[in-house]
């Protein structure tokens, strides 16, 4: 197909019209590669408990590109120079920076793909793109993987305060309905400068910064880590590695090829190849949910009921505590469910299991919020907050889950 040349304006409910910058961002949007992000949740399940929460990786992919033409604008007018080779550069890498993500989001880096990360095949996917498009994306690729010596433009795609960040919390909170997200970007970009090659906010921003950390840790607590969306992204990584236990002995299955590829093949890090990459390129939230309406059906115990209860979103009890569950709790849940369907201890553990969950709102270790001060001198957000909450949300505070099936009355 010829490549079509206008350039487009869009309506995002969060920015209103938004412009596609140049004719090369124009062409990515319409790569194969990038319109399957049209099929894949940026909240995984979310939507089980926020109806709302049903936006795209596509929808964020272009309103992080929006958010960073402003940045990019802030930031020449307060004199620091960004060639046009830069500022295409940095829209081409914040615009894939989630490309290598699979169905779902986050469920798929711990079921069907082993020690292989999004952001690995994020970088395969770019580094294809790259060879298709004659090496037009070699910069972007340097700035994405932080090789670029300017190091600001890589905190731009990737920090702590990276226009990622500025977008996905907004946005989340628009959809979710969570107001406790509402960040102003707007103004935080504004606040932007940069100081010794690297990425600094203006003092006058530092409350600006502080709500930002606040919302993060609150959208965590509330949204991401919220006890149904954990559960059934729980439940979901159990579906897929019960889909490949039966494939592995013998047991027959339908699902689409793409999904059967990885179901029949362990794909990891070193096996990840163009045609791997292709095959993953056809796989979205469609398979998955496909696979799981067909195997609802099968007649394995786990399989069916895992695939039921997300579809019918009759999920496991989920309880978060301070403490550890302890071993003999799981074990009289598991016993539990073995009399009752007689079952064995293995599918038993499918349905009775526990975890941990970690939140860290702002590392102090590396790529820190620096502030810059009137007189030129710049320091860690931490230490210039008169909020003593910001020490507090750079502690990881770290809770346990217990999963197991709800008494049926």
């Amino acid at each position: 197909m010829a490549s079509q040349h206008k350039l487009k304006i869009l309506n995002d409910p969060i920015y209103g019209f938004i412009t596609i910058p140049s004719q090369q961002i124009f062409n990515l949007i319409e790569h194969p590669y990038f319109q399957r992000l049209r099929r894949i949740s940026q909240m995984g399940l979310s939507y089980l408990v926020y109806p709302g929460a049903h936006h795209t990786r596509f929808h964020h992919a272009l309103g992080c590109v929006h958010l960073m033409q402003k940045a990019v604008r802030i930031l020449r007018y307060k004199g620091v120079m960004i060639s046009e080779a830069e500022e295409e550069a940095l829209q081409i890498a914040i615009l894939l920076h989630d490309i290598g993500h699979g169905p779902f989001s986050h469920a798929m880096e711990h079921s069907i793909v082993e020690g292989i990360d999004h952001e690995s095949i994020s970088l395969l996917f770019m580094e294809e793109i790259n060879r298709e498009f004659n090496q037009s994306l070699t910069l972007a690729i340097q700035i994405f993987k932080g090789d670029y010596e300017r190091k600001f433009l890589n905190q731009l795609v990737s920090s702590q305060l990276d226009m990622d960040r500025l977008d996905y919390l907004k946005r989340d909170s628009f959809y979710t309905g969570a107001a406790e997200g509402n960040i102003n970007s707007e103004r935080l970009i504004t606040m932007l400068n940069v100081v010794n090659g690297e990425l600094v906010v203006e003092e006058k921003g530092i409350y600006s910064v502080e709500k930002f950390l606040v919302a993060r840790r609150l959208m965590y607590w509330q949204v991401y880590l919220h006890k149904t969306s954990l559960v059934a992204e729980q439940l979901l990584i159990r579906v897929l590695k019960r889909a490949k236990e039966l494939i592995e002995e013998g047991t027959k299955l339908h699902a689409s090829k793409a999904l059967m590829f990885f179901l029949n093949n362990k794909v990891n890090r070193d096996n990840f190849d163009k045609e791997t990459l292709d095959i993953f390129s056809r796989l979205d939230d469609y398979d998955i949910v496909m696979a799981m309406k067909e195997w609802i059906e099968c007649d394995d115990f786990v399989l069916s009921n895992l695939c039921g209860m997300i579809i019918n979103r009759d999920l496991l009890k989920v309880k978060i505590k301070k403490k550890k569950p302890s071993s003999e709790k799981l074990a009289r849940h598991r016993e539990k469910l073995q009399k009752k369907y007689n079952i064995s201890e293995k599918e038993a553990n499918y349905f009775v299991f526990s975890g941990e969950i970690a939140n860290l709102a702002y590392k102090t270790e590396k790529n820190n919020i620096n502030i810059l001060h009137k007189n030129g001198k710049t320091s860690d957000v931490a230490k210039v907050s008169d909020q003593l909450n910001l020490e507090a949300l750079s502690k990881t505070v770290v809770k346990y889950y217990i999963c197991y099936p709800k008494p049926k009355h």
